[in-house]
């Protein structure tokens, strides 16, 4: 599977607005929005033309691919299955990535950024239920138990994350255990624990073309 290896802040630059997928950066002065509030490439300081239906659906599909991690395949196998389960399909897909094992490691506060996070997952630090995950992408259930496990190094970086998280607070869904590494999944996440802005309903009509 390949994956993005250019600068994130231009991703932010080009939905014009924090995704944060710097980690701390994106809470400093330094964040590429604070400095640059437009659009990356020679026209980007040019005036923005309005939008049309389809453009507003392909940004936000963007925005949300790219707070994720995302290709489009794997975007697409998300809401394929989010479209053939019971409930609203928008909050459903939303939900699936919430429940992304590299997700929650990012939201427990073990990384400051969710590429991060999959880097930790991928060097088999995590243990889901005392059994050792090493895929991003697992999904993760309801009384789950995560844990970071180090082997010769990692500790540090973990510990440094967590202090460099603490602007960020976990959401309810989980239960966190910083200086043990470890945290329980209490409930699924609802569409209430999601708090950036996102409009899932232009995703579904673009995909539903």
């Amino acid at each position: 599977m390949g994956r993005y290896v250019g600068s994130v802040c231009r991703l932010c630059r080009r939905e014009g607005e924090k995704l944060f997928l710097k980690g701390e950066r994106c809470y400093t002065h330094r964040c590429a929005i604070e400095r640059r509030a437009y659009a990356p490439g020679q026209h980007g300081q040019n005036k923005r033309m309005k939008l049309s239906n389809f453009g507003l659906q392909l940004r936000e599909k963007q925005k949300v691919k790219r707070i994720y991690g995302l290709y489009e395949k794997q975007f697409r196998n998300y809401f394929n299955k989010a479209a053939s389960s019971k409930g609203v399909t928008g909050h459903v897909l939303l939900q699936f990535l919430e429940r992304r094992l590299d997700n929650v490691i990012y939201q427990c506060g073990f990384a400051t950024s969710r590429r991060e996070a999959r880097q930790i997952v991928g060097h088999g630090y995590v243990y889901l239920n005392d059994h050792v995950v090493n895929i991003p992408s697992c999904q993760i259930k309801e009384n789950d138990e995560i844990s970071i496990r180090f082997k010769k190094k990692g500790e540090k970086a973990v510990s440094d994350n967590i202090e460099g998280s603490k602007n960020r607070t976990a959401p309810a869904w989980l239960t966190v255990d910083a200086p043990h590494f470890k945290a329980k999944v209490n409930r699924l996440p609802s569409r209430e624990d999601i708090g950036y802005p996102v409009n899932e309903q232009l995703i579904v009509e673009l995909y539903s073309m």
